[in-house]
C-alpha cells in the first residue's frame, strides 16, 4: 500500500503503466464530476466516483482484489481505510467473485487505520486487503474517486 498527495504521484508511474493514466483523470477531475462509472482505458482502467457518509468500522468488511489495483483518491471529505496484509486474513465471508473482483472478510485484529484526506491517494495492490469508508471521528460525507487499473 501507498500512501500520498496528488501532487506527487509521479513517484509510482513506473510502478504500473497504467497508473499514469488513472491519475491524469484525476488531476483533470472537475469539481461536479457526476457520480458513477467513468471510461479511462475499457476494463483496463477506469473510475468510479463515488458519494456516502462514512460509517463507524464496526459496520465494515475488508475487500481483496485479484485482478485490479485500487486508487482511492479522496476529492472532499476525510475517512480512514483499515488495512491488513491479504495473508493474515481467515476464510472469506463471501468468496471471490470473479464478476466484483472482490472477496469480503470479517474485520482482523491485525488491521492498521489509514487516515485520509481531501488531495491523498492511496495505492492499493491485490495483497492490499483493506476495509475502506471507515469514518474518521464522526460520520461524513466523502467524495471518493476509485480508479481501477487492471494489474
Amino acid at each position: 500500500m501507498i500512501l500520498d498527495s496528488l501532487p506527487l504521484w509521479r513517484r509510482y508511474a513506473e510502478l504500473n503503466p497504467r497508473l499514469a493514466r488513472g491519475f491524469a483523470f484525476l488531476e483533470q477531475l472537475p469539481p461536479d464530476v457526476a457520480v458513477g462509472r467513468h471510461e479511462i482505458d475499457g476494463d483496463a482502467v477506469y473510475a468510479l466516483v463515488q458519494r456516502y457518509q462514512t460509517r463507524p468500522v464496526e459496520q465494515m468488511q475488508f475487500e481483496a482484489h485479484r485482478r485490479y489495483i485500487d486508487i482511492q483518491y479522496l476529492a472532499s471529505g476525510r475517512e480512514v481505510i483499515q488495512w491488513a496484509p491479504r495473508a493474515s486474513l481467515g476464510v472469506a465471508t463471501k468468496p471471490y467473485d470473479e464478476v466484483t473482483d472482490a472477496a469480503l472478510f470479517a474485520l482482523a485484529p491485525c488491521m492498521m487505520p489509514v487516515q485520509l484526506q481531501a488531495g491523498q491517494f492511496a495505492i492499493l495492490f491485490p495483497d492490499d486487503a483493506h476495509a475502506p469508508c471507515c469514518a474518521w471521528g464522526d460520520p461524513a460525507e466523502v467524495l471518493k474517486v476509485v480508479i481501477k487499473v487492471a494489474v
